[in-house]
């Protein structure tokens, strides 16, 4: 009993040692099966995913034989121009890398250019045959579709990338870019070569002792580098960049030539003076510096325009009128506006007509170069500048014989030397008649007239200048006769007719007078001299009558008597005399000299030889010095100092306002007679 329970104890205990390995061996197997069921986790579900595309892929391939047969010429015919449509796409690509390179712009301009070209024939042949393509694998995916010939989701995730590729080619994006950055390059090269090439000429102005500007001015651009501005903007053009071009063209040559003529100095279109003598050197500044930029700046513009816009001709008028107004032609016209709104006067006259001849010289450039639509502002501030010319100097002119028949009422210069107003309208009239105004003014006035369907001519001219000055000649007798002294009446009347003799003889004025008239002048001249001198220092030498004074015929005392009264009586008649007419003047040098000539022939040899006959019957009185006051010597150093313009005076020509004939003349006109006629 008791070896057999140990037997059977000994065999439970192999067999739970057994089944305790069995559980080992078991929790071992499963734990290895968890491991490996997690390793493969992941490639199934990889495999179940590709099993689902594989499944939709060759779904078409359990379709029925006739219908496959009859797809497959279907797709090759849409894939074909699909896959080409892809090799240009890799071309573009294969583009980017030179086209995005800077320096490649300036280094090799024609280069880059070809390569351009090539990415715009790339980008033309996508733009004709994406659409096409995408519109055939369109239809063949609906194909596939309708005859459920593919998967449904798979068709329309076709259909969709599709719709996105049509959006992308109707939106001419299909170069990303590439072309806009390119033409970027292309139009920042155009910017800087402009740059380069646009620097202001270094000029100076005459009047300011330089040189006069250049006869010929350089364009400053050479041929190579137009050539190349030509090439960009023919390709910005092409991409519709032209008014980018026209724009920075405009900006950089305008600036220069504006800078180029600031350098003259041009200040004085500003000038807002209202007199027309104060702007007659800006006048004369104007109109040179006016044909220099049209002869020679604007001129070298237009051609250059024309150079650089070649292969765009209907540009080129917009961007040079562009130019043209930034350099400044709208302010030279200005300023002619201006001069016409100043007051009238007579110099105001010869000023328009200065704007006038300039403008008239310069009408066939302005024509050429001005001619076209562009520059429509241009054409029509210059017609209402020269209309404004012509009105404002024939006004002026019309008024001038008016004028001068209302100064017949002011009164004469107080010092009865020439009227500021003779000395003025007879060098005046000699201008208007001489050249270069009396062509211009012939013209001037043949326009307006022919405004009015009037005819004018030099003829009407000559006459109607003519009658200004004999009309002056009617001033005359009654400034004479203004004055309460005959004596200064004849002093006056010397003075201008001999003006008139001296200053006309020999001018233009004087030869269309004519010599008898002239001569005329000559002898009125020598008539007044000889009154003037016999009613004033002519009544001087009878005083010393020798009458009564024949030594000792009644006595020695009764001869001193007689000696001192008569000293006495010419010592005052003389300084009455001397100091009435120390205050005259007469405007002739010449006049002046032979005038005092004549006075001291007509006294200090009467005088001295009085003296020498009867001086000792005074001179050795004890009150001698109350009747012997001049010497002879003295008398003809006093005489010679008389008639002599006063110090501080300068010499210049009178000028008139005008103003209509109905109204009461004032301004300078009416200070020409009330001061000293010294031609001040």
């Amino acid at each position: 009993m008791g070896a057999s329970h140990d037997a059977e104890g000994d065999q439970e205990a192999r067999g739970m040692a057994s089944l305790l390995a069995a559980r080992r061996a078991l929790r071992a197997g499963l734990e290895k099966s968890r491991a490996l069921s997690h390793a493969l986790a992941p490639r199934l579900e990889a495999i179940q995913a590709r099993l689902a595309a594989m499944e939709a892929s060759v779904r078409p391939i359990r379709a029925p034989r006739e219908a496959l047969a009859t797809a497959g010429p279907n797709i090759d015919r849409a894939v074909g121009p699909a896959a080409a449509v892809l090799k240009v796409f890799d071309a573009v690509h294969g583009l980017e890398p030179p086209l995005l390179d800077r320096a490649a712009v300036a280094a090799d301009l024609p280069g880059y250019l070809t390569v351009l070209a090539q990415l715009e024939a790339a980008l033309r042949l996508l733009a004709d045959n994406c659409g096409l393509a995408t519109q055939w694998l369109s239809d063949i995916v609906a194909y596939l579709g309708e005859r459920r010939l593919a998967d449904a989701c798979f068709v329309a995730g076709l259909a969709a990338a599709l719709d996105r590729l049509r959006d992308d080619a109707a939106s001419a994006d299909l170069d990303a870019g590439l072309l806009a950055a390119a033409l970027d390059l292309l139009e920042a090269e155009f910017r800087r070569l402009l740059k380069d090439h646009s620097a202001p000429l270094a000029m100076k102005d005459p009047a300011a002792g330089g040189s006069d500007p250049p006869a010929v001015v350089p364009s400053r651009i050479p041929p190579s580098v137009v050539y190349k501005l030509s090439l960009i903007l023919d390709r910005l053009a092409a991409n519709g960049r032209l008014d980018h071009c026209s724009s920075a063209y405009a900006d950089a040559r305008g600036d220069t030539v504006s800078a180029s003529l600031r350098a003259l100095g041009l200040d004085y279109l500003k000038e807002t003076s209202g007199d027309a003598q104060a702007l007659s050197p800006s006048v004369e500044r104007w109109g040179r510096h006016l044909e220099f930029a049209v002869h020679h700046l604007l001129e070298a513009e237009r051609k250059l325009c024309v150079a650089v816009f070649e292969r765009r001709p209907e540009a080129a008028p917009l961007c040079f009128a562009e130019i043209a107004a930034r350099a400044g032609i709208l302010d030279f016209l200005n300023f002619g506006r201006a001069l016409a709104g100043v007051k009238k006067d007579p110099i105001k006259l010869l000023r328009l007509l200065d704007v006038f001849d300039c403008l008239n010289k310069l009408r066939l450039d302005f024509n050429r170069l001005f001619g076209g639509k562009a520059c429509v502002e241009i054409q029509s501030r210059t017609r209402e500048l020269v209309k404004t010319v012509v009105d404002g100097a024939v006004e002026i002119f019309e008024e001038l014989l008016v004028q001068v028949e209302l100064q017949r009422n002011l009164p004469p210069p107080v010092d009865g030397g020439v009227p500021r107003i003779v000395s003025f309208v007879a060098k005046y009239c000699n201008q208007l008649l001489d050249q270069p105004y009396r062509s211009v003014l012939t013209q001037v006035i043949t326009i307006h007239r022919s405004w009015r369907k009037e005819v004018f001519n030099d003829k009407m001219l000559v006459e109607a200048v003519l009658s200004i000055v004999k009309t002056l000649e009617i001033n005359f007798d009654t400034w004479s006769k203004a004055y309460g002294d005959s004596t200064q009446s004849s002093l006056l009347m010397m003075n201008i007719h001999w003006h008139f003799f001296k200053h006309l003889k020999g001018t233009k004025l004087g030869e269309l007078l004519g010599d008898p008239w002239l001569r005329e002048h000559e002898q009125y001249k020598d008539y007044y001299s000889a009154m003037f001198l016999r009613e004033s220092w002519g009544t001087l030498a009878p005083l010393l009558s020798r009458e009564g004074l024949i030594m000792f015929s009644k006595g020695r005392a009764t001869a001193r008597d007689l000696v001192k009264q008569r000293l006495k009586s010419f010592n005052a008649s003389f300084d009455e005399m001397f100091q009435k007419q120390s205050k005259w003047v007469i405007s002739d040098r010449d006049l002046q000299q032979k005038t005092c000539h004549l006075v001291v022939q007509a006294i200090v040899p009467v005088y001295r030889s009085f003296m020498q006959n009867y001086g000792p019957l005074v001179e050795q009185d004890v009150s001698a010095s109350r009747y012997v006051k001049y010497s002879a010597d003295d008398l003809d150093k006093k005489l010679n100092t008389l008639f002599l313009a006063k110090p501080g005076r300068p010499m210049r020509a009178g000028s008139f306002q005008i103003k209509n004939s109905d109204d009461k003349i004032t301004s300078a006109m009416t200070g020409l007679y009330r001061s000293a006629s010294t031609l001040k």
